[in-house]
């Protein structure tokens, strides 16, 4: 199905706009009950009975480009195929956001134009999710097994995307140095000394122990991108254990190592006080790939992921939609890059 384009930007419509009408249950053909509705840094999600629905912001940043509807219908297309991999139930379809010939919102392609697109998904039970799981202490040694097999079974069948030993040691001193740039940037007034603290010994990481990074370029996967405890579905009786969520706009920042990711989510149930979990989970991953990791690596890919949430926290302070939180955004660039700092340390100090 392709938009019928709109004449104006009164007939697309603001962003406000369509929140109000989505945040709306009468709206809704199945008519849920009432709907809740969740800002990210990104895109509105509205909870609506059994069904979720995700509305991409129109902005720009680094990489991700929403500001047009064609943009964004792109990347809805691209979220639902690329997240069909980890989570096939719960991707449903793409759903134009139209206006009718008299002006007004509806969910369907109208004789007015298609307005926007959204993700329609199937919803799940919050209790379920990793992070919510951790804070009610309801983890089980199950769920981790198939949190592990899920994600194994994942990483071996899906495309790989290898590089040399050589180009892949170059890529990470070029992700450094572009992170700090991105964190640099006068717009976010992040102190230049700690921003730069971590670059250099993160660069001197890859001086004195680049060798650990020998046969990780081949391991190179097109993968999840955003491996986080909030994206994790540990499963129930009516849904399996799935992943949701990947990073859909930019193939580059999903081209990563499995223990990459791995590390990733250790590092942010550590952040959740689970680090023990954490430890588990990896422990568990390199027996079942089998992938012995050495844990100077584990801990530099921690720092490494680390400051690329650093990267995400700062850019909120761009956001209009956020103004008057600077302060929190930035307080939360810099818990990471203290992360980031922490992990490539031990990472540095081992012979």
């Amino acid at each position: 199905m392709k938009p019928i384009a709109s004449r104006t930007r009164a007939a697309r419509g603001t962003l406000q706009e369509k929140v109000a009408f989505l945040a709306d249950a009468r709206h809704y053909p199945h008519r849920p009950r009432a709907v809740w509705s969740i800002e990210t840094h990104f895109a509105w999600v509205f909870l609506a009975g059994e069904r979720a629905y995700k509305l991409k912001k129109p902005l720009r940043q680094a990489s991700m480009d929403y500001r047009t509807v064609a943009l964004r219908e792109r990347a809805c297309r691209a979220e639902l195929e690329l997240n069909r991999r980890l989570a096939p139930q719960v991707y449903r379809r793409i759903v134009p956001l139209g206006r009718t010939r008299d002006g007004r919102l509806a969910l369907r392609a109208g004789a007015g134009g298609v307005v926007d697109w959204l993700v329609q998904m199937r919803r799940l039970p919050a209790s379920r999710l990793l992070d919510q799981a951790l804070a009610e202490r309801s983890v089980g040694a199950r769920d981790i097994e198939r949190v592990v097999a899920r994600l194994v079974a994942f990483f071996r069948g899906v495309r790989r995307r290898p590089m040399t030993d050589r180009a892949y040691r170059a890529h990470m001193r070029e992700q450094i140095r572009r992170g700090a740039r991105e964190l640099l940037a006068p717009d976010l007034a992040l102190q230049a000394r700690r921003v730069n603290r971590v670059m250099q010994r993160q660069l001197a990481w890859l001086a004195r122990r680049g060798r650990l990074l020998q046969g990780r370029g081949a391991m190179l996967r097109d993968g999840h991108g955003d491996l986080r405890p909030e994206h994790v579905f540990l499963g129930t009786p009516r849904h399996p254990c799935c992943v949701i969520d990947c990073l859909e706009f930019d193939p580059r920042l999903r081209r990563l190592d499995p223990a990459e990711e791995m590390a990733f989510l250790a590092m942010e149930c550590a952040r959740l006080g689970a680090e023990r979990l954490g430890r588990d989970l990896l422990d568990r991953y390199a027996q079942a790939m089998p992938d012995p990791i050495p844990q100077p690596l584990i801990e530099f890919y921690m720092s490494r992921r680390a400051m690329v949430r650093a990267q995400i926290a700062a850019w909120h302070v761009r956001d209009p939609e956020f103004a008057g939180h600077a302060r929190q955004w930035r307080a939360r660039a810099y818990s990471y890059l203290d992360d980031a700092l922490r992990y490539v340390r031990p990472a540095n100090a081992r012979d």
